[in-house]
């Protein structure tokens, strides 16, 4: 296996909520969310909280080969809730959170876990792209940021209809009828998606936060076809380049409206011999 992996925080020097590790046959990447400006309950923060349950989650996936990857993922949620509900109160609705993307080569085929708005592509001997994404943060966010997107990113009112739809999206967390996403219950790891596809079939395998994938689904720059081409010529941090350079040519978020005008962003591009 030849794995590349490319990952830049938001803006240079700041603390990047992404995780993303690869081992034999088995990679994951998380994407770290808290709600700006309110209290979390947790001492750590929210690297903290995606890169413990990263380095956990991929340790179980290659130690566990006999369990699926929703139990490896509620197994891992509950040994970090371990680790932090003695000092960090957990039941804050703002506590730190993270999507999820694992994958595992495996008796021939790959399965592949997603929980949260991070995407996967599984890209084909025969040409054709598979993208596996869970919209459903996408579909609730849809219904509640109408004020958020007539705004200007980075003004004041932007900030205060961003902190009134970042209550309400948050109170849609992990219950039916809203979204699911990692966090102190290991019952989310439930949800997620899951599935396998046959490894023979494949030739590459590429995990991205939702700050790498901003050039497909936000700006509509370019295809995931083309997406493919960038990483399989010059790799993820070109990749990471060309989304920095559209994100400060629209700083202030007029052509496309989204909550930060920078995110953190994170690619691990896995090509299959």
């Amino acid at each position: 296996m030849r794995v590349t992996l490319g990952a830049s925080p938001a803006t240079p020097g700041s603390e990047n909520e992404d995780f993303a590790a690869a081992a034999s046959g088995a990679a994951v990447l998380l994407d770290g969310a808290g709600v700006a400006g309110a209290e979390t309950g947790c001492v750590h923060g929210v690297a903290w909280f995606s890169g413990t349950l990263g380095a956990l989650l991929l340790r179980t996936i290659t130690a566990r080969p006999a369990w699926s990857l929703a139990e490896c993922l509620a197994d891992s949620i509950r040994v970090v809730r371990s680790l932090h509900e003695d000092v960090c109160n957990l039941e804050y609705r703002a506590s730190p959170t993270s999507t999820v993307i694992a994958v595992r080569a495996h008796d021939g085929v790959l399965e592949h876990l997603v929980l949260g708005d991070s995407s996967l592509l599984l890209a084909e001997r025969g040409g054709s792209t598979d993208v596996l994404t869970d919209r459903r943060l996408d579909e609730v966010g849809a219904r509640l940021r109408g004020a958020v997107n007539e705004l200007p990113t980075g003004s004041p009112e932007h900030a205060a209809a961003l902190a009134e739809y970042r209550d309400a999206l948050t109170s849609l967390r992990n219950r039916p009828g809203g979204f699911w996403i990692a966090g102190p219950d290991p019952l989310a790891a439930e949800h997620a998606l899951t599935g396998t596809a046959p490894l023979g079939s494949l030739r590459s395998v590429t995990l991205l936060s939702d700050g790498a994938t901003r050039l497909v689904d936000r700006f509509e720059l370019v295809s995931w076809d083309e997406t493919l081409a960038i990483l399989n010529s010059t790799g993820p941090d070109e990749l990471i380049r060309r989304t920095r350079v559209a994100e400060t040519g629209d700083a202030d978020g007029r052509r496309w409206p989204r909550s930060k005008a920078h995110d953190d962003a994170t690619v691990v591009h896995w090509e299959l011999s």
